[in-house]
Parts: structure tokens; C-alpha cells; sequence
């Protein structure tokens, strides 16, 4: 939620906080909003708001949250996600600079066209 907060705070659009709901939508991955927290981001130590939100977008990017990855990754790491290959940036959420490390990940992947690639053979399911 911290870092989700600080992305907004540079221009980022929320879906929602916590969770999402993978789907595929023609070969694409979505993230959609999870009925009743869509556009809701809680606020530790003042309480959980609205925020202008997006119903669903492509997803682009796995973030995992804990530790930094490494320094250099070649090939770009990945995460499975309900079937695709996900480009995936592991961060310390709490450094100063990790929003900004999230948005020049997302350029990175975007402009090198590292969009999530379905697995072959596995089925497609809406997961949570």
C-alpha cells in the first residue's frame, strides 16, 4: 500500500489494494479490481480511501515486494502468473527510490516489447 500510494503520488492509476483478478483477454493478461476494494487503498494510521481508480489494464510487469533482485539480471526474470511468463522486478518497497524503480522497469520491459508470454499448453483461468 506505501508504495502504491508514493506511484499515485507520481502520476500512477490505481485498480485496487491487495488484490487483483488475472484473465485473459485474448491472448492478453488483464488485471482487473476484486468486487468491493476496487479503487481502495488503505492508508496506515489514517484509514483506508477511494482513489480515482481503472477497472482493469494489461498487466506489464511483476513486482515483488522484500528484497532487491539482482543487480544486472540478464535475462530478465520472470513470474508465472494464471499461465503467461510475467516480466518480474524484485524491490525493497520502503527505499526512496522504489516507485522510480517501478516506472523505469515498466519503460524497460515496454519499450524492449517483454510483454507477458503465455505458456504453451496451460490453460488460461481467471485466478485471484
Amino acid at each position: 500500500s506505501d508504495l502504491a500510494l508514493r506511484l499515485i503520488d507520481r502520476g500512477a492509476t490505481l485498480i485496487c489494494d491487495d488484490r487483483v483478478c488475472f484473465n485473459d483477454d485474448n491472448g492478453q493478461l488483464v488485471a482487473s479490481a476484486v468486487q468491493g476494494i476496487a479503487g481502495k487503498l488503505e492508508i496506515r494510521g489514517v484509514g483506508i480511501f477511494a482513489f480515482l481508480h481503472l477497472h482493469s489494464a494489461p498487466v506489464r510487469l511483476c513486482v515483488e515486494l522484500g528484497y532487491e533482485g539482482e543487480r544486472h539480471p540478464s535475462p530478465w526474470p520472470v513470474r508465472e502468473i494464471d499461465g503467461y511468463r510475467v516480466p518480474l522486478l524484485q524491490i525493497d518497497p520502503f527505499t526512496a527510490s522504489a516507485p522510480i524503480k517501478v516506472e523505469y522497469a515498466v519503460k524497460s520491459v515496454v519499450d524492449a516489447a517483454l510483454w507477458p508470454v503465455p505458456i504453451a499448453g496451460l490453460p488460461h483461468q481467471g485466478k485471484t
